[in-house]
């Protein structure tokens, strides 16, 4: 197999040397890392989503590293084939390394402090890919907030009602929804990863690398500290997830505190509508795409929308679920 290598144009050859397997994500791609030269790659293969998960996902990597945040570099490409050759960030991913931790607030602090740095930057709506190519960096809007929440609606209530119910349940709540995004109030100005949680940084020396970036959008700068704090993969104490919000908005500019509870109340909301959109997700991972190994995460995504939703503003959407969910089929999917 040959990659075009980018230094220096001239190609790569692998034909001698074997590919290790790695454990893939919740995207179609599948990643095999491979030593040359006492150099260890991450090879990255996609034949669905190539310009989302190959154009798109260098474009970010190459502006977060131009604004000094650790991103993969890449090494060679074939776009054609949906090939990439990215640098190697090793295993260590914050996941693993917080469930052996006790004090887990202080990883959590390193965690918040590399956010507010990505939030310091400015987000250009254009980014380079390669050449005279680029990748439109998008706003998020309502839109974006539909397309994510809908697939609660579109994926998981079909597992216990039959059509008809589904749709006077979306129907009703998509216009209870519409209500609470219109009361997001802080600007959609700031870079947002969309998926910052701890198995997408990693631990590279004393450094913190960001992976798995191809979904960035500009957005509201609570999107990604729900990401953080409201991790479906790990389970954390109330306290803990308080801490870990208090801690960011001593570090966050003067305005959050100014406009605490608004800044609380998009918090909330884009955590109702993440976890809407979680569960929505893993419902199609293990439907469309045969994966069960992410139901596990489901019962947990219905406890933190239940504890965020314990809120006035939340009263009519949650009537709505209480109503139509009965709480045994929170739960019933560990089970399939």
């Amino acid at each position: 197999m040959k990659l075009l290598v980018l230094e220096n144009g001239k190609s790569m050859t692998f034909l001698k040397y074997k590919l290790k397997p790695i454990t893939g994500d919740a995207s179609h791609r599948k990643f095999y890392r491979i030593t040359l030269h006492k150099k260890s790659y991450i090879f990255v293969f996609v034949q669905k989503e190539k310009y989302k998960n190959l154009n798109a996902y260098l474009a970010i990597n190459r502006f977060l590293r131009s604004k000094k945040i650790l991103a993969p570099k890449l090494y060679a490409y074939d776009f054609k084939r949906g090939m990439i050759a990215i640098e190697d960030f090793g295993d260590r991913n914050f996941y693993k390394f917080l469930l052996k931790k006790k004090n887990k607030l202080a990883v959590y602090k390193k965690l918040v402090d590399l956010l507010l740095k990505i939030q310091k930057i400015k987000p250009k709506s254009k980014i380079r890919i390669i050449g005279n190519k680029s990748h439109t960096l998008n706003k998020y809007s309502n839109k974006y907030l539909f397309e994510e929440s809908d697939l609660f609606f579109d994926w998981y209530l079909p597992l216990f009602l039959n059509n008809k119910k589904c749709l006077d349940i979306k129907i009703k709540s998509k216009k209870i929804l519409l209500e609470l995004y219109k009361r997001l109030s802080f600007s959609n100005s700031y870079f947002v990863h969309r998926d910052y949680h701890a198995q997408n940084l990693i631990k590279v020396g004393n450094k913190i690398g960001v992976i798995d970036s191809q979904d960035a959008l500009i957005g509201n700068p609570a999107y990604d500290l729900v990401s953080l704090i409201d991790d479906v993969r790990i389970k954390t104490s109330k306290e803990l997830k308080n801490n870990i919000y208090n801690y960011y908005l001593k570090r966050a500019p003067r305005i959050y505190r100014i406009k605490s509870k608004k800044f609380f109340e998009d918090f909330s909301i884009l955590s109702v509508q993440r976890s809407l959109k979680i569960i929505g997700i893993f419902s199609r991972l293990f439907q469309r795409d045969k994966k069960k190994q992410y139901l596990k995460f489901i019962p947990y995504a219905w406890q933190l929308l239940e504890m965020r939703m314990n809120v006035k503003i939340f009263l009519k959407l949650k009537k709505i679920i209480d109503h139509n969910i009965p709480k045994k089929f929170r739960k019933r999917m560990i089970n399939k």
